[in-house]
């Protein structure tokens, strides 16, 4: 393999200035050249006039091209050896590209790692690399595509979001997260793992809006933090998600400071939604004046609902337990959640209805224990792994923390938690976090195949779609998770 011309394209130094810019080792590792490979790119014959070869260029909107010969790759031609061979040198468009293409240019094998590229392109100084196969050219990489691929790091993306002067901006950024998705799921993280860093994004897209709302509204006239709950506030985001949302603003604020928060509060749900978070369709979020409350409203919220557990008051509950700070003054949330979960844990009869409310969605199981699905409508032969699989142990798990007074928010956390506390027992808590791994793990690697095969992600699988290892674990996971409800109901899920 031969040394790399100079003229073999340098790359542009803006691509890797940032010391963000460089992959997590873990990403690397994982991540095969062929990722990122253009596949059948444009090419020419080292006997194609150089004027043809620039027009062809412009006409691809590209900035190199491959010169091959009976498909072994023997040069490369590029913008810049147009520009320092053809016209710094007065040389005639006509000449062909033999005269003035990097010959034998450094290539990678397409066993090659997205670290073999990114550590070539640094060392060498070049920004094209062709993978070939005993000379045969597979494909081409450009810093463009490793630039594509280190943007699907979350601390990237958060960096990027920060930036951001607009709406537009972020969206162009957050097109990213489905992506970012797929490769977090293929690289093998535990979805736990997966989840938080698909949330920092939300988080991070939430405080750069708070932060541009200021900028437009000016200064916020009363001090107040924003708060997430659902699966942004457990840190469970996924593919499929919608914004739930709240306001907590200081005592201090007057009725006419409304105006501003609402206007403040539309700026970021807008946001949210451009960048892809849906509505809430409950509209529960901080657009709706009902969550947009001073913290003595709050307060007198979650009296209401512990006081009067009626099943909107365990829905609401249910829902705003899950509430975490993302910006603000946290010190106004921190309070609220010791004193809620003091006064709800200590009252017996909302917590009897709290442990009715876990009951509502059941792991879909047959009566002989096999894995049911519906015979007919839109989902039909599918299970539902949000609603009957994930739901079921979000449910558990915000149980426990209430009745342990436990302050974690993600259900995992929770759970774990739970165990640590005695809150359930040590084997129990054990054998319900591998039933939730097990189904998360499931849910995630679902929608990251959607995703690659160019659909939606959804959370509706068919079980014949797994293998039968697969569907086993799956299966087994829900009865875990019907043995602690059924516990739950009787009285013996708990110790405390």
């Amino acid at each position: 393999m031969a040394e790399p011309s100079e003229t073999q394209e340098r790359a542009d130094a803006r691509t890797f200035d940032r010391p963000e810019r460089a992959m997590h080792a873990t990403d690397l590792v994982s991540t095969p050249a062929t990722d990122l490979v253009t596949r059948d790119p444009v090419t020419v014959s080292p006997q194609t006039p150089i004027a043809e070869a620039a027009r062809l260029m412009r006409a691809e909107r590209i900035s190199c091209l491959p010169v091959v010969v009976a498909g072994a790759v023997v040069g490369i031609l590029t913008v810049r050896d147009l520009t320092n061979r053809v016209l710094a040198e007065g040389r005639s468009s006509d000449a062909p590209v033999a005269e003035v293409m990097t010959a034998d240019p450094v290539t990678l094998p397409s066993t090659a790692l997205v670290a073999d590229l990114l550590r070539l392109m640094l060392d060498r100084g070049i920004s094209h690399v062709p993978i070939a196969d005993d000379g045969r050219l597979v494909g081409l990489v450009t810093s463009t595509d490793l630039t594509r691929v280190q943007a699907l790091s979350t601390d990237l993306l958060t960096y990027d979001i920060g930036a951001t002067e607009s709406v537009a901006e972020m969206v162009d950024v957050t097109r990213a997260l489905p992506d970012l998705l797929v490769r977090l799921v293929g690289s093998r993280y535990p979805h736990a793992e997966v989840t938080r860093r698909v949330t920092d994004v939300a988080d991070a897209v939430t405080r750069r809006l708070l932060a541009l709302a200021e900028a437009e509204l000016g200064p916020p006239p009363a001090p107040y933090v924003w708060a997430a709950c659902g699966s942004q506030g457990r840190r469970e985001q996924t593919g499929v998600t919608d914004q739930d949302n709240g306001l907590i603003l200081d005592d201090t604020a007057r009725p006419e400071h409304d105006v501003y928060f609402a206007r403040l509060a539309t700026i970021v749900s807008d946001g949210l939604a451009a960048c892809g978070y849906e509505y809430c369709s409950g509209e529960m979020m901080a657009t709706n004046a009902q969550w947009r409350q001073p913290l003595r409203v709050w307060r007198e919220y979650f009296d209401r609902w512990i006081e009067h557990p009626d099943p909107k008051a365990q829905m609401l509950a249910s829902v705003m337990f899950d509430l975490r700070p993302i910006a603000g003054d946290t010190s106004l949330f921190t309070g609220l959640q010791h004193d809620t979960l003091r006064r709800a844990s200590a009252n017996q009869i909302f917590v009897a209805h709290m442990i009715s409310n876990s009951m509502l969605h059941a792991p879909p199981l047959t009566f002989l224990r096999g894995i049911a699905t519906p015979r007919s409508g839109d989902h039909r032969n599918t299970v539902d792994l949000k609603l009957n699989g994930v739901i079921p142990i979000v449910d558990l798990g915000r149980l426990y923390a209430l009745r342990g007074r436990l302050t974690p928010v993600n259900t995992r956390d929770r759970l774990l938690a739970a165990g640590e506390s005695g809150v359930i027992s040590q084997s129990g808590g054990r054998d319900l976090v591998e039933a939730y791994d097990v189904i998360a793990t499931i849910r995630l690697e679902h929608q990251a195949r959607r995703i690659e095969a160019g659909e939606s992600a959804t959370n509706f699988l068919n079980p014949k779609d797994l293998s039968d290892f697969e569907r086993e674990h799956l299966r087994e996971a829900f009865l875990v998770v019907r043995t602690m409800q059924s516990a739950i109901g009787q009285g013996t899920g708990m110790l405390r």
